[in-house]
């Protein structure tokens, strides 16, 4: 994996673009509704809670990057944990900028201050997106037990719709992808140009296929469960900071984290708008499942995530900024070492 310089204008555009989708999405999520009663919730909410459900946020970080290490050790790279942590925290800085830019930045970063190969450790953050695309669908199916009533109303309030016959075509023509280069590897290896081609795709198979090797596998399964315990802490904690939440159950937090997470995935800076709209419309199917007004619920959810939204750009912000010094002492720290 080349680290090219990026196209300015590229880097603009593609900004201009995620700015011009968050921008959107948060006109969504605010038409129609009274700005003064969300501020009006704001001013009373109790941010003790929100301290709380930050140190969760961090804690998962902290988390990652043990569970990092254990992904890399079956190729052999042995790394420390801080430059782990500080690595991921610049991959979520560079994801305020550009969504989904944050993978490529952390692995580059990672290279700079231990001299892991990027595609070998882009390959472990891509299982690592895989391992969290499991967890999510826990969490999903948690939901659908116990709150299936509030999942089809909040695709009915979204209006959004999941044709399955794409998403099974979608899928076998990555297996059909991923079989035909491992059938043909070896032949397309010999066509000029393609070479260091399959050598990075290589590289990042390796990285996917570690957790076959894993040598810790139990400590992996735990590190996994507690970055999603505290995801969903730092989650739900922050309904015990409103009112009109605080009675909330476990089952609601897990819908909250579903529907969150949904919010997220979509390519808008630091999920702005976005997280804010899917949040509003997730607040309104839980209260006409509660017997109250869905107005009152966007509202309610409009001001959540007016708190939990801030928090995770406030945690992004101050341990990427941090990240930077870090991470030039540590690159620092490596020249001086190799050049003894």
């Amino acid at each position: 994996m080349d680290n090219k310089p990026s196209n300015p204008l590229k880097t603009i555009v593609t900004i201009v673009i995620s700015l011009a989708f968050a921008g959107f999405f948060l006109w969504l999520a605010l038409k129609d509704f009274d700005v003064k009663v969300v501020k009006k919730s704001l001013a009373k909410a109790n941010y003790i809670w929100v301290l709380f459900a930050a140190v969760f946020g961090v804690l998962a970080y902290w988390f990652r990057a043990i569970r990092w290490n254990l992904l890399l050790e079956p190729m052999g790279y042995k790394i420390s944990n801080a430059n782990a942590f500080w690595t991921i925290s610049f991959g979520y800085l560079m994801n305020l900028t550009i969504p989904r830019s944050g993978e490529v930045a952390r692995a580059t970063a990672l290279y700079g201050v231990e001299r892991v190969p990027v595609d070998k450790s882009f390959g472990t953050i891509i299982l690592e997106r895989v391992v969290d695309l499991v967890c999510m669908m826990g969490f999903l199916g948690l939901t659908l037990i116990f709150k299936y009533d509030v999942i089809v109303s909040f695709f009915k309030n979204s209006k959004i719709e999941i044709n399955p016959t794409k998403i099974i075509i979608l899928i076998v023509a990555m297996i059909a992808a991923v079989s035909s280069f491992f059938i043909f590897k070896n032949k397309l290896a010999k066509v000029p140009g393609l070479a260091k081609i399959i050598g990075v795709i290589d590289g990042i198979m390796q990285g996917l296929t570690s957790i076959l090797r894993l040598k810790q596998k139990g400590k992996f399964i735990l590190y996994t469960l507690g970055i999603w315990v505290s995801y969903f802490m730092a989650a739900y904690l922050v309904c015990f900071a409103l009112p009109e939440t605080s009675d909330f159950t476990i089952a609601d937090g897990f819908f909250i984290i579903v529907v969150g997470t949904l919010g997220m995935i979509i390519p808008a800076s630091g999920g702005i708008g976005a997280f804010n709209l899917a949040i509003k419309y997730g607040f309104m199917a839980l209260f006409l499942s509660m017997g109250k007004s869905a107005e009152l619920g966007g509202e309610i959810g409009l001001t959540y995530s007016f708190i939990s939204l801030p928090m995770q750009i406030v945690i992004m912000l101050t341990t990427g900024l941090l990240s930077i010094p870090m991470l030039a002492k540590a690159r620092n720290d490596l020249s001086k070492n190799s050049n003894l």
